[in-house]
């Protein structure tokens, strides 16, 4: 595409209302539009962009997350055969800070900068494809995060109750948020409930609940240590006692919750043909927070867009002949922290002394031998990372283990 037989429309997404700016490839601004977020407003941002479109010139639509508030618009004007590019917010920021004191936070602002981005990375810019299946994938994704959140915020409240109540509760179960340790706490939410309890009594109880995983020994050991701490019942437990089974309650819809949502992201998972979780020290969980962050693999020409996209591309900074690669503030963060930490995992030791991924852990220590540091390889194993997955998602081929030779002990690939 050349530059100038285009016009650039950047939009500003909002849940009610959007707003566009409208700019030449010269950066002029030719006009602005707000409309309300529903298809019955959407014909009139194209008759607003038509009247600039002289000369046979074209627009080019960037929106900043076409997958939020702004999906209904982008499915809209790609059906209707416009270009859209996907404008990633950290570049969106950058390129309104780079405005100065001329930028004022407002909606047309904004709108402006997503504009100045689209003329600028118009090469760069991923195109916006919002495809059914991958949005439902990161709808799938961000209520399993949601889900996650909860069950972190209850479970802290939940020792909260217990400290109180068994000061020696980390002794009863090694999670206090399974099955079993979940059915004690609701039957016996302070030590009062199980007066007269004998330790076949409770093992009795407990058995079916931990699938025949529950010994006398446990039983023995939670009873005796209630008698050891011999807590004094203090004035209003019994109105504690109904916020710890109300904790419970909520655990445990909250984990029939998780259950079915991560039924729901393998079924689709697999019916996208993925074969992310083929990698090493990648499971299906992983694989669906980089599928749903990425979305459909051939809105990008290439390894390295993906790359750009992800903010993985390393960059040198460099004065007199000397520098260091550094990991790039921009592009999607959360893509971005989930390949770096894969890295992190992909050069780690398992407990039984051998490397999660070999050739990895051998490029690892050649370079730090040569004495790269350690976050600068990280860097650059995470952009490897990015071709491997880039090319998996592509050919739809599993990931094949690389043979490391060992000569004259010099590990090689």
């Amino acid at each position: 595409m050349i530059r100038e037989d285009l016009i650039y429309v950047g939009i500003d997404l909002h849940k009610d209302t959007h707003t566009a700016v409208i700019i030449d490839c010269f950066n002029n601004m030719l006009g602005d539009i707000t409309f309300a977020n529903t298809p019955a407003e959407f014909p009139k941002l194209v008759k607003k962009v038509k009247k600039y479109c002289i000369d046979g010139k074209q627009p080019v639509y960037g929106l900043e997350n076409a997958y939020g508030y702004g999906r209904a618009l982008a499915v809209w004007l790609i059906e209707k055969g416009y270009a859209v590019k996907d404008v990633n917010t950290s570049i969106s920021n950058r390129q309104a800070k780079h405005q100065g004191a001329m930028y004022k936070k407002s909606d047309k602002d904004d709108a402006k900068a997503i504009a100045l981005a689209t003329v600028n990375m118009l090469d760069k810019l991923p195109d916006a494809c919002p495809n059914d299946a991958y949005w439902t994938l990161g709808q799938l994704v961000n209520r399993r995060d949601n889900i996650m959140s909860h069950l972190t915020r209850l479970k802290c409240q939940l020792h909260e109750q217990l400290y109180v109540a068994y000061p020696s509760y980390k002794t009863f179960f090694t999670d206090i948020s399974r099955q079993n340790a979940l059915y004690f706490w609701e039957q016996y939410p302070s030590e009062k409930y199980l007066k007269g309890k004998t330790v076949e009594e409770l093992r009795s109880e407990l058995v079916p609940i931990s699938h025949n995983k529950c010994s006398t020994s446990t039983c023995e050991r939670i009873l005796e240590a209630i008698a050891r701490d011999n807590v004094k019942q203090d004035a209003y437990q019994s109105e504690r006692d109904v916020v710890t089974r109300g904790i419970v309650s909520d655990i445990k819809h909250y984990n029939e919750q998780l259950k079915l949502v991560d039924e729901e992201l393998e079924k689709l998972y697999h019916k996208l043909g993925c074969t992310l979780h083929t990698i090493p020290g990648v499971n299906i969980t992983t694989a669906v927070k980089i599928l749903s962050e990425i979305g459909d693999i051939n809105r990008f020409s290439n390894a390295d867009k993906l790359a750009q996209f992800a903010g993985i591309a390393p960059l040198k900074l460099s004065s007199a002949g000397k520098g260091k690669d550094r990991a790039s503030k921009q592009g999607n963060r959360r893509l971005q922290a989930t390949i770096y930490f894969l890295a992190i995992q992909m050069v780690q030791i398992s407990s039984k002394g051998t490397p999660r991924n070999a050739a990895f852990r051998a490029y690892f220590e050649r370079r730090t031998a040569e004495g790269k540091n350690g976050k600068q390889l990280l860097i650059c194993i995470s952009r490897r990372l990015i071709n491997i997955i880039y090319g998996m998602l592509k050919s739809g081929t599993e990931y094949r283990m690389p043979v490391v030779k060992v000569q004259d002990n010099v590990e090689s690939v």
